[in-house]
């Protein structure tokens, strides 16, 4: 069984490695070697100083003016590289970090939206948040994996260039044992470094552990509570009518509640960690000049050779002290990399069961019309909800579904539509464009003729009869705002939502329509002008309703209930 760091680290390279290999890979390549290069002359330039320490400090103990000015300007010069080098590397880091991101974040969009993936997901319980996934989750792993593996780069180069200094520095360490004699340990300040760096790193990464599991619930509880903020935005006029403030704002201090508990945790975490780590870092700043001044005291090095020393020490101590201080994003790269995972787990769960054999087949062809030949359908967890639905609407014609509320109307429509996968049986559809429209139509954010003609590319010009189909449909007085950008869904009336749904089906001409309960906020009137339009068009349409109402048999051919498909119910008998 893989532990979870290691599915972590496997997610890790599924993730990373798609990119390295694109379309995209040289460009890519050439950022990240110019980012590295950048930071391996920081280092470079960070030798150089250490080199400097040792002229600068042994001048001013000389009392040597002259050298000492002149080594002012070559730090200026090393001043002036480092501050270019930092610069440039920082602006390439974040030029590739943006364009993985793009690139990421179009293929978990285009996988999201394929097959009705993001309609899929909702109908389990795992959905966990997939906008939150995609907006922030891939922003965050692209910033976090270049920052720690341009930083481990860095740091293993670094601590190469100053264990070298700091091992020619050292010089040999005398210790004596009484009885057992001495013990010689040449390069004692290196051995030194990485005792403390050592056992640094051990107490962090035992003091942090927790932090992983924190930070992914921390997404996950703050994804939560902003979306019940958006679900209210969108559902403004309903709570305000029904007067539900009390409800929600228990729901939103619920949530937060758990924003809060685990807000808690993290911080109890974190000031463990920081305690420790700050405690490190001030111990770290006397640690080095305690180890190198017996050498000084010993008159064996001068005082340039200390500080030559002690930065070399430190150079050392932070190079190996890299998971100490980058241990934080380590936590969160982990928990986020975890929840992409989980989330690209599901998606491909999704496309493999689109790729399996179905229970329910939808074909193609061999009729014009529709037909649903012994379409037993069923609840996501298997109890039954239709059992032998059978029926043929022939081109032209019209069919009214009625049923009560909750028979299964809807996912009946779902199953035609092929979004519904719970049942088995047999759809044929004929050729052609196929409509689906719901009872609150979907309007884009957009100018009003981007509504009316979704899902038609917006690019697309805009038909010139698309005002004579709006005052066909009875919307005249919205044609001169057919250029305006607003959040149409609030601004029309669910009544005006379902005549431009109507209006959307005269301009794109489908020769299936499927209607679920699409005119129920029109008055009869409208209801008897919408579907006489489509009864009287010239493509001759196949329609399939959803409603009720004398009036909705008038406007259809025929009619069918559900009640007689619903599964029979077991007989017990009783004394």
């Amino acid at each position: 069984m893989e532990t979870p760091r290691r599915i972590i680290t496997r997610t890790a390279w599924r993730l990373a490695g798609r990119y390295w290999t694109s379309e995209e890979k040289r460009s890519a390549w050439g950022l990240l070697l110019s980012v590295i290069l950048l930071n391996l002359g920081n280092v470079y330039v960070g030798v150089r100083i250490n080199e400097w320490n040792r002229a600068f400090y042994n001048a001013l103990q000389a009392f040597d003016a002259p050298e000492l000015f002149r080594q002012v300007g070559i730090f200026a010069i090393l001043v002036i590289c480092a501050v270019v080098a930092s610069v440039s590397a920082l602006y390439l880091n974040q030029m590739l970090q943006i364009r993985w991101r793009r690139w990421l974040t179009l293929r978990h969009l285009s996988a999201w939206l394929a097959d009705r993936a993001y309609y899929r997901l909702q109908l389990g319980s795992e959905a966990d948040n997939p906008d939150q996934r995609i907006a922030e989750d891939l922003s965050q792993f692209t910033g976090y994996v270049l920052s720690l593996s341009v930083g481990l780069i860095s740091s293993f180069v670094s601590l190469l260039s100053f264990l070298a200094i700091l091992w020619g520095l050292s010089g040999t360490a005398d210790i004596y044992l009484g009885p057992l004699g001495g013990v010689h340990i040449p390069g004692y300040l290196v051995w030194a470094a990485l005792i403390y760096a050592g056992f640094g790193t051990w107490l962090a990464v035992s003091i942090g552990r927790p932090l992983v599991a924190l930070n992914s619930a921390r997404q996950k509880f703050e994804a939560d509570f902003r979306f019940s903020l958006v679900h209210l935005r969108e559902h403004a006029e309903s709570v305000a009518l029904y007067g539900g403030e009390p409800v929600e704002l228990s729901l939103f201090d619920e949530r937060f509640r758990a924003v809060f508990a685990n807000f808690r945790q993290i911080m109890k975490q974190q000031i463990r960690l920081s305690a420790f780590t700050q405690s490190y870092a001030q111990v770290g700043l006397i640690f080095p000049v305690i180890v190198v001044s017996p050498r000084y005291f010993a008159r064996q090095i001068l005082l340039g050779g200390l500080f030559q020393a002690v930065n070399a020490f430190s150079y050392v101590q932070n190079a190996l002290s890299f998971i100490i201080n980058s241990y934080n994003d380590i936590a969160t790269w982990e928990a986020v990399t975890q929840r992409l995972g989980e989330f690209e787990e599901r998606l491909s769960g999704i496309q493999q069961s689109v790729g399996a054999p179905q229970s329910i087949v939808i074909r193609r062809r061999g009729i014009s019309g529709v037909a649903v030949d012994h379409l037993d359908i069923d609840l996501p967890d298997g109890t039954p909800l239709l059992r032998g639905v059978t029926f043929q609407v022939e081109r032209g014609a019209s069919l009214l579904i009625e049923g009560p509320s909750g028979s299964g109307k809807t996912t009946l429509l779902r199953a035609i539509a092929g979004i519904w996968p719970f049942g088995h049986g047999k759809i044929r559809l004929g050729r052609g464009q196929i409509a689906f429209v719901p009872q609150r139509p979907y309007l884009p954010l957009g100018t009003l003729a981007d509504a009316v003609l979704y899902p038609r590319d917006q690019k697309v010009s805009v038909p010139v009869e698309l005002p004579q189909v709006l005052e066909e449909v009875g919307l005249y007085r919205l044609i001169v705002d057919l250029d305006k950008v607003d959040h149409w869904s609030e601004r029309l009336s669910l009544g005006e939502q379902q005549g431009l749904a109507f209006a959307r089906i005269l301009l794109a001409k489908p020769a299936l329509i499927f209607l679920d309960e699409a005119s129920s906020a029109l008055d009869d009137a409208a209801k008897t002008l919408l579907f006489g339009l489509l009864r009287s068009s010239s493509w001759r349409p196949t329609v399939v309703s959803i409603g009720h109402g004398s009036i909705m048999h008038k406007l259809h051919s025929a009619s069918i209930g559900l009640a007689a498909f619903k599964p029979r119910q077991p007989v017990t008998a009783k004394r």
